[in-house]
């Protein structure tokens, strides 16, 4: 638990440095609430690390109904923590150049974020929308907070100018990538879970995991012993919390996890 939380603080720290050094100064937009935060800050007299958490807000109450109490927290922690940094951190031109801004304002954004959701929190804002969107997709995360954002570069065109909205779709893709590079979101798994407590262990993953699970009885080979088989297709994202369930239950338990090359089917639980 301090390890997660403590990645999600650096985390934080990341992004800070990116919006500060990098992308505020240069006038270009981050991704989401986050890059809404940024703008209004441009044109009014109100901070970024203010609005940033005015802005989240209602992202907590969403995350809290679909994504449960433990990412809602992780959430209010990387907020507090990414707007207590962007007011500590100094705003310092470092590129003093569009382009290089964007392109290592969205490297390190990316970083930051992608460090965040691999320890399975979020940095609020449009992270919440696209977990919860990716629980019941295949899309990747990256991909679609790409899309959302689009919203970003229309209002940074129309607020500022073309330029500007170009190097802010650039500063997005950029990101986009990155976290897809470090999550790894969209790539699925497939995990065999070998246990003696198969019950108890399948409630507690129906009532946490979004997707299906398939049962079945084995025998040990060894020991003859009974055992229950459970298999499940999930992303990345997901092993982690499968992993902590089954150790809860069955610290013994042996767990077989491989890439999986294609899903023809329901990939999402009914």
């Amino acid at each position: 638990m301090i390890k997660k939380y403590s990645s999600i603080v650096v985390g934080s720290v990341i992004i800070a440095l990116a919006f500060n050094l990098f992308l505020i100064p240069s006038g270009v937009l981050s991704a989401g609430v986050s890059g809404l935060a940024i703008l209004v800050s441009l044109i009014s007299p109100f901070d970024t690390s203010l609005l940033n958490i005015v802005f989240n807000i209602p992202i907590f109450i969403i995350g809290y109904i679909f994504l449960g109490k433990n990412v809602t927290l992780s959430t209010f922690l990387v907020v507090v923590a990414l707007s207590f940094f962007l007011y500590v951190v100094p705003i310092y031109d470092v590129a003093e150049d569009l382009l290089l801004g964007s392109i290592f304002g969205g490297v390190i954004t990316g970083l930051g974020i992608g460090i965040i959701l691999k320890f399975s929190g979020s940095s609020g804002g449009f992270d919440i929308i696209a977990m919860i969107v990716s629980r019941v997709s295949n899309m990747s995360v990256g991909l679609m907070l790409t899309a959302m954002n689009g919203i970003i570069v229309l209002i940074s065109g129309l607020v500022f100018d073309w330029n500007i909205a170009l190097y802010t779709m650039l500063n997005i893709y950029i990101t986009g990538r990155v976290i897809d590079t470090i999550h790894t979101n969209h790539i699925k798994l497939t995990m065999q879970i070998v246990t003696t407590e198969g019950e108890a262990i399948r409630r507690e993953l129906i009532d946490s995991i979004y997707r299906g699970i398939t049962m079945s009885k084995g025998q040990g080979g060894y020991t003859l012993e009974e055992k229950d088989l459970l298999m499940m297709v999930v992303t990345r994202y997901e092993t982690k919390t499968i992993k902590d369930i089954v150790r809860k239950h069955d610290p013994k338990a042996f767990i077989n996890i491989y890439e999986t090359v294609e899903i023809d089917g329901e990939f999402a639980k009914n």
